[in-house]
């Protein structure tokens, strides 16, 4: 737990609110390895799950005190639950956890029109002051929300994805732009303020990094929820006035933030990123609703397609075991050495040993066909060196990717520290230094994993990622091999 040292015992005139946070749930209704890291290296607790947060929130609620409860979006996609039923089969839990309200990132995955829908039977509103139609300026979705909770008034902003229109598929955005938020924010948190707000919260889907950025840029915001970044943050962040907190992924932690309001200001707080573990008793009819929207999922979770002899997570920036196998079979399935994919970072961990159809969905739930493509040299690293920028940008608001690129086939020389454009130094294939004037068959998946715009004699074949992956571990010689494809940091 973190205490600010300013905290006191509470005077009569003084008023008291517990913020709790979920952010990044991903789809993941029930308990799930996730990684934690110990000095000996990651282990894999069990994690998570809808019914132990109905518990917890409603302990925290039983207290007597004021509370209010966000979800920072990237809440409707991410498993085959959800995404088999667009998100629609999840709406019966996320209803039940009893929301103020929530942004979003990945919940457009099937366009803007049916986030609307989404939104419509949500029992709390979407926020996202941040997206305008681009037809006639107009806000599909609230900007903000004021409540009142403890006897304060509460103006909530919420910022979805400022990547929507700028790195997802185009689907996604169709017919929306999204900003940085940074206007959008300044001039909400004044209207509150004018329209009587003790307290104002960001409910953000930036990135952590362009949080802190935010906070400094726009005065008067007293709390920013964090999301995107899948940060755990157990020392809440202070800048210019606001506390900033994440709280991990995939609903393994709950942030809790308890709040001393005097005056118009937070003059004190306690922090705790809370586990969502099994010393929290399932909440009965959360579990109902749980089994209900899990019910399609249980043969593939029973279906075993292989094993892996190595923990396969997500975890690390420049390149991951998961990753490692995802682009085995892609490339195996395409005849390619060299293969691409993009640096999600939701999955759940598989620990070693059997491998489900439930985890291949987990890895991949878009499930896009592996596809093909010509890249001159010149192609790829300046495909590369991009990335490099859009994840390490010493601009905050200029990092609009996930993790690292992932790549099979190719050793990049890098340094980090040196400015945009002027990173890579080196790029190696098998066969050597990479040629910029030749021609590379390579292998990828989705427009995430090489742009539209990149390359020639571009063609999905018949088989789908997650078929590559089942072919791929139906065979006991395969095994995934660090080091074929890495960022070398020089």
């Amino acid at each position: 737990m973190q205490t600010d040292p300013k905290s006191t015992a509470g005077s009569k005139d003084d008023h008291r609110l517990t913020l709790l946070q979920i952010n990044d749930t991903h789809g993941y209704l029930e308990p799930h390895p996730e990684l934690v890291w110990s000095q000996d290296g990651p282990e894999f607790p069990l994690l998570g799950g809808f019914a132990r947060i109905k518990t917890l929130f409603d302990t925290v609620r039983a207290e007597g005190g004021a509370v209010l409860a966000f979800d920072n979006g990237d809440t409707f996609h991410g498993t085959y639950a959800a995404v088999t039923t667009e998100g629609e089969g999840l709406l019966p839990t996320i209803n039940g956890l009893g929301l103020a309200a929530m942004t979003g990132h990945w919940d457009f995955a099937w366009g803007p029109a049916h986030v609307q829908d989404l939104a419509a039977a949500l029992h709390h509103p979407f926020l996202a002051a941040n997206c305008t139609a681009i037809s006639d300026g107009s806000r599909p979705f609230p900007a903000t929300l004021m409540c009142m909770a403890g006897g304060l008034k509460v103006g909530v902003i919420g910022i979805a994805a400022t990547i929507l229109d700028k790195t997802m598929p185009p689907s996604f955005a169709e017919g929306m732009r999204f900003t940085d938020g940074i206007e959008e924010t300044r001039a909400e948190a004044a209207r509150l303020r004018a329209d009587g707000a003790d307290l104002v919260v960001v409910l953000s889907h930036l990135g952590y990094p362009q949080d802190v950025a935010l906070a400094g840029m726009v005065d008067g915001i007293d709390v920013i929820l964090s999301g995107h970044t899948h940060n755990r943050v157990e020392v809440p962040a202070q800048v210019n006035g606001a506390l900033l907190i994440q709280s991990g992924c995939h609903g393994s932690y709950v942030g809790r933030l308890d709040l001393q309001v005097e005056g118009g200001r937070v003059a004190g707080f306690r922090h705790r990123l809370i586990p969502v573990d099994d010393s929290i008793a399932p909440d009965p009819t959360m579990q109902e609703l749980v089994e209900a929207a899990m019910a399609s999922t249980r043969p593939l979770q029973a279906q075993i397609v292989g094993r892996t002899e190595v923990a396969l997570h997500r975890a690390t920036s420049l390149d991951a075991p998961m990753d490692d196998a995802l682009l085995a079979a892609t490339a195996l399935a395409a005849g390619t050495e060299i293969a691409f994919s993009n640096g999600w970072r939701y999955g759940a961990p598989i620990p070693a040993g059997p491998v489900t159809l439930n985890d291949l969905w987990n890895i991949v739930p878009t499930n896009p066909p592996v596809s093909t493509v010509d890249l001159m040299g010149a192609e790829i690293i300046s495909m590369l060196e991009a990335n490099l920028e859009s994840t390490f940008s010493a601009d905050p608001f200029g990092q609009r990717g996930g993790f690292v690129k992932r790549f099979r086939g190719l050793t990049v020389n890098a340094k980090l520290e040196n400015p945009k454009g002027n990173r890579i130094e080196q790029v190696f294939t098998r066969n050597g230094r990479i040629d910029p004037a030749a021609i590379y068959p390579v292998a990828f998946i989705t427009a995430q994993g090489i742009p539209a715009s990149m390359g020639s004699q571009r063609r999905d074949l018949e088989i789908s990622a997650i078929a590559a992956l089942q072919a791929w571990f139906s065979d006991p010689a395969n095994a995934v091999q660090p080091g074929l494809g890495r960022v070398r940091i020089v």
